[in-house]
């Protein structure tokens, strides 16, 4: 299996207007492949706008903001010809799609990365981050995977956080729950 980096992706339209989702880019070598399902949005960008921004962030919040309906996080510019970054990101990576590998679920785009830049120190997860990183996954298949599935893991996960969420990573497990218990059978 490939590593796999979660990040928020920050994607544009051909008209420039931002779209922000988390998704996980999948190593391979030096690239970073970014293979959203269809339909979507950062789908959709990429194809008119062969760019992305890739952000690694310590923000729980903004992995089950993003599934959860809260994706109007401040940006601010990078790099002419890129789309914006977060501007509470710990650091952010300029993609730039070299090929397309066409995919009847999920096109994959392989990205080398254009530049990248630090803007603040890393100083560690909690298992309750990791937590809500997966607990977002699971929520963003709610309608490929067995319900019974999503609530198994959902409780073991609660258990996480129940241990070792700080204020940042509660919330954020507070929504994805909401959206489990919202969603329909």
């Amino acid at each position: 299996m490939p590593l796999i980096r979660e990040t928020i992706v920050v994607t544009a339209d051909a008209r420039g207007r931002p779209h922000i989702a988390p998704l996980g880019l999948i190593a391979e070598g030096e690239h970073w492949i970014i293979a959203p399902f269809r339909p979507s949005t950062t789908l959709e960008n990429l194809r008119a706008n062969p760019t992305a921004t890739a952000n690694l962030t310590d923000d729980a919040r903004m992995f089950a903001g993003c599934l959860t309906g809260r994706r109007d996080w401040p940006l601010v510019s990078t790099r002419e010809g890129y789309p914006p970054r977060l501007a509470a990101t710990l650091a952010h990576w300029e993609l730039e799609v070299v090929e397309t590998r066409e995919h009847a679920e999920r096109p994959r785009f392989v990205c080398r990365i254009a530049g990248r830049k630090a803007h603040a120190p890393f100083e560690g997860f909690n298992r309750a981050f990791a937590a809500v990183v997966e607990g977002a996954v699971l929520a963003s298949r709610l309608d490929r995977l067995p319900r019974a599935e999503i609530e198994a893991e959902f409780a073991r996960l609660r258990v996480v956080v129940g241990k070792t969420a700080g204020p940042r990573e509660a919330e954020a497990f507070g929504w994805l729950e909401a959206k489990i218990a919202a969603h329909g059978d």
